[in-house]
């Protein structure tokens, strides 16, 4: 095996770089004469805008232009377009109103951008937006996606009556109705999967510029050329190739930065009409919080039916899925076409459907968050099983295990349609309670209620449906003092992409991963790509990246060959070098690469360097899968919860680094713990954001999680990825929060209490101990 290769836990090669202060993130970017933009929000959740005046801001020292939605018609600019429709259950396609890049004549939401202010510097700017004088005329408000079907409930869009986004299903009706009416047992549960606010460490930002004939736009993202397409197609109108998108090292995105948002276009706008560059950075409370796409925000109601055996009959699904107030570029997708197969779990059903409403309401837009409606389904069906364990007296572990889909039955085709090649989900419960320390539980529960804690422990089981998408082309290039160039378009978000395509590369051309450079996020230099999302990237990035290599050896063969004087089916490679099989004659991949420059070293018909091309893109879903198991220790006299003990065994299938996967599940748990336990948006009746900066809303600290048990086996390689990898980028996101709230409910299940929602804070906890007594 290669030091450097597929297998070997390699800290990651980025990380010296990053933490000696050596990263690149858009804010750090500078251009000559740049000047500085700030966005005017609109303080009201609803409101008609009667009229806005600028006069004496544009007056103040230093501002340079300020525009408003006449100026974005001016220009002829369009608006942002949702790129994932949802259709309705008569074939016809969804509400589509439209999402300006600034309000016109109406604000929807707090945070709704009514004006750009661009100034020499940005406290200038700050200060002649205070000056700009909107008059608002307030509209009753609809902040409670259950509020949304009052008969008093106020229109958000004239193109959505009764705030109806869209309505949607899938599934077997009539055969799930008639498995219910036959059903020995009905288990009902009403789940909340509450709004996040996504935080990642660094906000978003954009520098737009204009050289006459093409925009450059710098800012973060998960690919640049959806965004890129987006700009010119949906909004300025104009060729693909008079824009240069270039995105920098990124500080966290976990969905939120696939998306198009206005300040990237009013950058763009503003810097060609000021000939001169123009930056803008997201400050936290100010835009951050109340302008990035949220997370979640889903009404679930769930019913099991199951026969006298305890064995799933059906499971019947109704989903109301909270929009906000505009249609983000996937939102519809999220709870429907993304979320679906995933209803079934690790299962066996006869039959499932699912409904989702989606609706409007005056709050920011929501869209996919680390995992994308996979987390949620996983949710309600993890919660849902506990529930009916609960109900019939059944061990919880031995329920699941009676229902499991066989690892002799794969690949196995669900009910609601999906095709899990490869999977062990009884040895994963197993490996994962013992892991957990499943046996001693007992004991530890009698201590704690020695102390007059309640302690509880929760099992969830996930798959996800993930690892697949359109084609991705990687572009590898030796050069001639033997190092490698490899180009791609995934957008690394703080993953270790160039570790992982790293250590593919230096395993296939036995070269030190030193010697490779991964270039990704700038449009010129990569000529395609559809980005990161949906744990794609080694899936179908790394799949690019070996066969990259593959082609780059066979090309090498070929000019060995002329080098060496032999014939091409007499050339091997090994350990970074060509050699002439069953003799000492040699040649480095350094050599080659500078025979390669050389026209006359060439073979007849062959292009100069020494070069690989790999393209690989699939419908056919990874399906990663593993068990969670959590222990909670609960003070009934304050509600803190606290977690005790965790542990996760996975299915990833073939591990290219363990470390960067290790270090992927326990982000993706942290992120699963602070949704169960802390993060809450709140919005008041009149739709203000009360959880408006991380003074009020919780995020996990460090010392909220316990050490983690991780592990994971390989022997169930996935079989529709030429590498048997499965995505692992949002396994721990979607376990965590039902283990976490099973465990609470198993905590507090003796003292009565029946239901709880995420987040489980010490006031919903304390209320629910005691409404329960």
């Amino acid at each position: 095996m290669a030091k450097f290769g597929i297998g070997q836990p390699l800290n990651r090669v980025e990380d010296a770089r990053l933490l000696t202060g050596q990263g690149r993130y858009t804010a750090d970017i500078d251009l000559d004469g740049q000047a500085f933009g700030h966005v005017l929000r609109s303080p009201h959740a609803h409101a008609r805008v009667t009229g806005i005046d600028f006069n004496d801001a544009l007056d103040m020292p230093g501002v340079l232009a300020i525009h408003t939605a006449a100026e974005i018609r001016r220009a002829g600019l369009g608006t942002i377009r949702c790129l994932a429709p949802a259709t309705q259950p008569d074939g016809s396609l969804q509400a589509l109103p439209p999402h300006p890049v600034l309000a016109e004549c109406k604000v929807r939401h707090v945070g709704d951008p009514v004006a750009f202010v661009v100034a020499e510097t940005i406290d200038q700017a700050r200060d002649a937006a205070d000056a700009i004088m909107v008059d608002y005329d307030p509209l009753p408000v609809t902040a409670d996606p259950n509020a949304v079907f009052e008969p008093d409930a106020p229109p958000i869009h004239d193109e959505a009556p009764g705030n109806i986004s869209f309505r949607w299903e899938k599934g077997d009706r009539e055969k799930t109705d008639a498995l219910f009416a036959d059903a020995a047992h009905i288990v009902r549960t009403r789940l909340i999967n509450n709004r996040v606010i996504i935080a990642p460490i660094e906000t978003r930002a954009a520098i737009g510029d204009w050289d006459g004939d093409r925009f450059t736009l710098y800012t973060p993202s998960q690919g640049p050329h959806s965004l890129r397409r987006q700009l010119a197609n949906d909004i300025f109108k104009m060729p693909e190739d008079t824009f240069r998108l270039i995105t920098p090292d990124v500080g966290g995105s976990f969905g939120m930065k696939i998306f198009l948002y206005a300040e990237q276009v009013l950058v763009l706008l503003a810097a060609r009409e000021l000939d001169r560059p123009v930056k803008w950075v997201a400050e936290r409370a100010a835009d951050a919080f109340l302008s990035d796409s949220h997370g979640r925000d889903q009404i679930n109601n769930v019913e099991l039916a199951l026969d006298g055996d305890g064995r799933f009959l059906a499971l019947r699904v109704n989903n109301r899925a909270n929009m906000g107030a505009y249609l983000s570029n996937f939102a519809p997708y999220i709870p429907t076409d993304c979320s679906i197969l995933m209803n079934n779990g690790v299962y066996r059903f006869q039959a499932i459907h699912v409904s989702v409403t989606g609706v409007f309401t005056n709050t920011v837009p929501v869209d996919a968050y680390r995992g994308a409606g996979r987390p949620e389904a996983i949710y309600l069906v993890e919660r849902t099983v506990d529930a009916a364990a609960r109900q019939l007296g059944i061990d919880p572990a031995e329920l699941r295990r009676r229902n499991f889909i066989g690892a002799n039955e794969m690949p196995f085709t669900t009910t609601i349609g999906a095709t899990y090649d490869s999977g062990d989900f009884t040895r994963n419960l197993d490996g994962a309670l013992k892991l957990s320390d499943h046996e001693g539980f007992a004991a530890r529960k009698a201590k704690s209620a020695a102390r007059n804690r309640l302690r509880g422990m929760g099992i969830a089981h996930y798959i996800e449906n993930c690892g697949s998408g359109p084609e991705e082309t990687g572009r590898m290039r030796v050069e001639v003092d033997g190092s490698v160039v490899f180009t791609i378009g995934t957008q690394d978000n703080g993953q270790g992409h160039q570790t992982a395509y790293g250590q593919i590369i230096a395993d296939r051309l036995g070269i030190d991963i030193a010697q490779v450079r991964v270039i990704q996020g700038d449009t010129d230099l990569v000529a395609t790509g559809a980005g990161t999302g949906g744990s794609r990237s080694l899936p179908i990035g790394g799949v690019s990246c070996d066969r990259a290599a593959t082609d780059v050896i066979e090309k090498g063969k070929r000019i060995a060959a002329e080098v060496l004087e032999a014939a091409v089916e007499d050339i091997e490679f090994a350990d970074g070098a060509f050699s002439i099989a069953g003799t000492d004659r040699n040649a480095s991949l350094a050599d080659i690469a500078r025979a390669a420059a050389d026209p006359a070293k060439l073979p007849e018909g062959e292009e100069p360097g020494l070069t690989g091309e790999g393209t690989h893109g699939s419908t056919v879903y990874t399906y990663p899968n593993g068990c969670h198991v959590c222990e909670v220790e609960v003070d009934p006299e304050t509600g803190q919860v606290t977690l005790d003990r965790y542990a996760a065994l996975d299915d990833f299938g073939k591990v290219i680094n363990p470390m960067l996967l290790a270090g992927q599940v326990y982000g993706g748990i942290g992120q699963g713990v602070g949704q169960a336990l802390h993060e809450n948006c709140v919005y008041d009746e009149d739709g203000q954001l009360l959880s408006g900066s991380l003074m009020d809303y919780g995020l996990p600290r460090a010392d909220d999680i316990p050490d983690i048990a991780f592990d994971y086996h390989e022997d169930t390689p996935c079989t529709t990825n030429p590498l048997g990898l499965k995505g692992s980028g949002e396994a721990g996101a979607v376990g965590a929060p039902p283990a976490v709230m099973n465990a609470i409910l198993d905590a507090l299940s003796v003292r009565g209490v029946k239901a709880i929602d995420m987040p489980a804070t010490p006031q919903s906890v304390w209320r629910a101990i005691r409404d329960a007594a």
